[in-house]
């Protein structure tokens, strides 16, 4: 009987059940939201790095002249900075199972940056209320329009912060929102990241004698 048995079998359908079965395979497997985010942070990067290159060309030129450093930026950094920070306290919180913790980080997280949006909004109206600084400075335009963009996209992670969040403050189950959670805050850290490279570059060796002069 265990002959025939064994020749009436499929092993080509066990062998696919077998391994769609397996605990490894199933770990193996990366979400799609998880790939979608890769992605748009990929082109978001060659965004940015092509307006970069399209900054430091226009540096070349002989009319050139670096935008006045604002103080509130560096108040803007340490906020965004904390910011993230939160957001990675929500990240660990939720990876370990602790609710409360959780979305504590996720509300303050979400609360400093838009304490960032907000400052970020005072230092646009204080570089504009420079009658010696206007948009015909290449520098002041390339400004509003680096930083401008960089707050465009933080708007877009709080539109993805408020439904985690929502989500959070619904749920029992830590797990079921975790991976929101995780998504959530590596575009924090991206952001940031963005954020650092951007201000060194703007600001970095500016000096309101030599706009001055």
């Amino acid at each position: 009987m265990n002959i025939f048995r064994q020749l009436s079998e499929k092993p080509w359908l066990s062998t696919e059940t077998s391994v769609a079965e397996h605990p490894r395979a199933r770990e193996v497997a990366v979400p799609n939201a998880q790939v979608g985010l890769w992605v748009f942070l990929a082109v978001v990067s060659v965004l940015f790095m092509l307006l970069i290159i399209a900054y430091a060309g226009r540096m070349a030129f002989e009319d050139w002249r670096p935008s006045p450093q604002l103080g509130l930026l560096w108040f803007n950094t340490i906020v965004l900075c904390t910011s993230s920070l939160a957001m990675h306290w929500a990240m660990v919180s939720a990876r370990r199972g602790r609710a409360r913790d959780m979305r504590s980080g996720l509300v303050l997280g979400g609360m400093l940056a838009l304490l960032f949006l907000l400052g970020q909004l005072l230092a646009w109206r204080q570089l504009s209320g420079m009658g010696t600084f206007g948009m015909t400075f290449p520098a002041v335009a390339f400004f509003f329009l680096i930083t401008g963009l960089h707050a465009l996209h933080i708007v877009g992670g709080m539109i993805a912060w408020c439904k985690t969040t929502a989500r959070a403050w619904r749920c029992d189950v830590v797990v079921e929102v975790r991976q929101s959670v995780e998504l959530c805050t590596v575009y924090w850290h991206f952001m940031l990241g963005v954020w650092l490279v951007l201000f060194g570059l703007l600001f970095s060796g500016n000096n309101m004698s030599d706009l001055l002069a």
